[in-house]
């Protein structure tokens, strides 16, 4: 993986060297009923406790996210389900039984994540596991005339075991919710750097989750800045926002990913590891929803890897020219279910 600028970008110090890790996509790993949330921001990116109570809708499904008293999930906290998901794959790429209880080593977690091992780390772990709890998903869908309406926590339960009277902590207990235990079982996951856990700003660490859901494999990915706003979940203005951005694309302290302003108020993201000559063949444009579409024909599919493979192919193919890319990548995706 590419390597992020420090310095301007400011980088956490890497605290505990660590492997790379997976990351479950939260959104396409959720049941089929559940995929209106896809284009919903769970965690908070606010450093203060987020007690609003979001709603949103899509495709005709709704999605609600209820905090509790101490407040939303935070990106932050979202680096337990990333170490989480990271032992259950390496338990299933090791052939061991798998569980949603896990039960880990406080130390190895505070280490993989890059937290302080120090201090107040109980204080800090114990109030992201309660938020994690506390935050729940309540969505619908409607089939045969029939409203279905049911709603999960991001974890079940927890526990945290440490030496009484404030001594250090033991091990950690975490009971994951069914939803995201069958995307493990699914395999609907992604390897992030593990630089991600050095980035300290929660924006910057929800527009590298974008990039790296949406870029993928490709040599870049262009969105709206009122688009991007909009799945950042950011509560600022959108000039405060754009103004944000702005700063980080100066930084250049992304992991794996380059930002470059566009005309027409656009953010171009890019890989570091691509090089783009200028004038050079980009390959098809695809439109923002395509992935939505793509969805209701591959079910529990991970688009992103579908859309790497169909590139590969159109390069392989001699690169034709495409009267309509989205109607040739559909095209594909369901020639390549029927023949799955």
């Amino acid at each position: 993986m590419g390597k992020a600028a420090t310095g301007a970008g400011g980088l956490l110090p890497e605290r505990h060297p660590t492997a790379d890790f997976f990351v479950c996509d939260i959104f396409d790993a959720a049941p089929k009923d559940d995929l209106a949330s896809m284009e919903h921001p769970i965690f908070s990116l606010s450093t203060r406790p987020d007690r609003r109570v979001l709603s949103y809708e899509h495709n005709g499904s709704e999605i609600e996210i209820t905090p509790s008293v101490k407040g939303r999930a935070t990106i932050h906290d979202k680096d337990i389900l990333i170490y989480c998901i990271s032992q259950l794959m390496a338990a299933m790429n090791a052939g061991r039984d798998l569980s949603r209880t896990l039960t880990l080593r406080a130390h190895d977690l505070l280490v993989a994540t890059n937290r302080d091992t120090s201090g107040d780390g109980y204080q800090r772990l114990r109030d992201a596991f309660d938020r994690l709890a506390g935050t729940r998903i309540t969505t619908n869908m409607t089939t045969g005339g029939i409203e279905s309406t049911r709603g999960f926590g991001l974890i079940e339960s927890w526990e945290i075991l440490r030496h009484s009277k404030g001594g250090r902590m033991i091990s950690v207990t975490v009971t994951l919710s069914e939803w995201l235990y069958r995307a493990v079982l699914s395999k609907s996951v992604l390897t992030l750097s593990r630089e991600y856990f050095r980035l300290r700003k929660p924006l910057e660490r929800r527009i590298y989750e974008l990039a790296r859901k949406h870029c993928g494999r490709q040599p870049e990915w262009t969105i709206s800045i009122a688009t991007l706003h909009k799945k950042a979940g950011s509560a600022a203005p959108l000039r405060v926002f754009r103004a944000a951005v702005r700063k980080m694309i100066l930084a250049n302290g992304l992991p794996d990913y380059a930002l470059a302003e566009l005309p027409g108020d656009k953010l171009c993201v890019s890989r570091r590891d691509v090089v783009l000559e200028p004038g050079a063949d980009r390959g098809p444009v695809l439109a923002l929803d395509i992935h939505d579409a793509a969805r209701l024909l591959a079910p529990g599919a991970d688009v992103y890897a579908l859309e790497a493979e169909w590139r590969h192919f159109w390069v392989e193919s001699g690169r034709p020219r495409l009267g309509n890319a989205d109607r040739a990548f559909l095209g594909w995706v369901k020639q390549r279910v029927a023949q799955d």
